[in-house]
């Protein structure tokens, strides 16, 4: 069952030299109980993508065009006080640094049950009890305990995982996962991502994992869109997609990542442009190896190379 889609997101930026367009056309969809990829270097359009999901963009950004929908309404025309009870309640986000996303001066608790008394509108003991089972369910030892203590108590993987138990106390159908385990050692990211697959199992959560760490898409996503500059140019089943991956860009991405069979990984010449730079044609051609004169001049389609598998590229035409 599909529970958001996104179809054809175009945003963009008021900027001192007039505006910037960010995103172009972007469209992709969650299924219930999967989770879907959004990968690429820094600074494509991966957190702005979920960012227009909640509607939590900077105040010079635009959206231009495009739909989101949830369960058949556009997120996009809801009034922000519909938005509200939506955000955090139905679609709930993991932010990106554990460090800096709890307050020092609340207790963890204290954090956790506003939360479920604004969107559960639960109080006292029934509150006390529903973070006591969130923090059960993220496998935070001695929860009852553990909701007094203030976040310069917990560790990183602990704080990130007060962060998702924030999430489940409300029954978020959607988690929005940017770069979860960002400042986090290996052996806690494995950790963290084994519990947001568990939460994908068990509840049927949808989960948008945003991320530039192919190892970790590998390892644990069902669906996995290539973003650059602003545009989606793959999407395929993850299985798929590292068996045969169809554009040169995600091709190189693959090709940077160490392996064990080869001494040394290729980079990517080059830098991805930045917005205010207008770039004609495919904006990967003047890094491609297999750059062809029309790639320089016509934007490429969307073509299907397999089942489920789409690629923006003229090798395909």
């Amino acid at each position: 069952m599909t529970v958001l889609e996104v179809k054809n997101l175009n945003l963009g930026f008021n900027c001192e030299n007039g505006f910037c367009q960010a995103l172009y056309d972007v469209s992709f969809s969650l299924e219930a109980g999967k989770m879907y990829a959004l990968v690429g270097e820094s600074g494509c359009g991966k957190t702005m993508s979920a960012m227009s999901i909640l509607r939590l963009l900077p105040k010079n950004a635009v959206i231009t065009g495009g739909e989101i929908c949830f369960h058949g309404k556009d997120l996009l025309k809801l009034p922000q006080k519909d938005m509200q009870k939506i955000r955090g309640a139905k679609i709930a986000l993991i932010p990106q640094d554990p460090m800096t996303s709890l307050n020092p001066l609340y207790t963890v608790g204290d954090q956790l049950l506003e939360v479920i008394k604004i969107h559960q509108n639960l109080d006292g003991k029934q509150a006390i009890q529903k973070a006591a089972e969130a923090f059960d369910m993220v496998q935070i030892p001695c929860a009852a305990e553990r909701l007094k203590s203030y976040p310069h108590e917990f560790s990183g993987g602990m704080k990130q995982r007060a962060i998702i138990a924030m999430a489940l106390a409300c029954n978020a159908e959607i988690l929005i996962a940017d770069e979860p385990t960002t400042a986090l050692d290996v052996t806690i990211q494995a950790q963290i991502m084994r519990l947001l697959q568990k939460i994908k199992t068990e509840t049927g959560t949808s989960i948008l994992l945003i991320t530039h760490d192919l190892a970790l898409v590998g390892e644990n996503a069902d669906e996995v869109a290539v973003m650059y500059s602003g545009k989606i140019v793959e999407t395929a089943p993850a299985d798929e997609f590292f068996q045969t991956p169809n554009h040169p860009y995600s091709t190189a991405l693959l090709n940077a990542i160490p392996s064990v069979k080869s001494e040394k990984p290729e980079t990517i010449q080059g830098h991805p442009p930045n917005i205010r730079q207008k770039i004609s044609g495919c904006k990967f051609h003047p890094r491609c190896k297999h750059c062809m004169e029309i790639c320089k001049k016509e934007v490429p389609p969307m073509y299907t190379v397999g089942e489920n598998h789409y690629s923006s590229c003229f090798l395909n035409k």
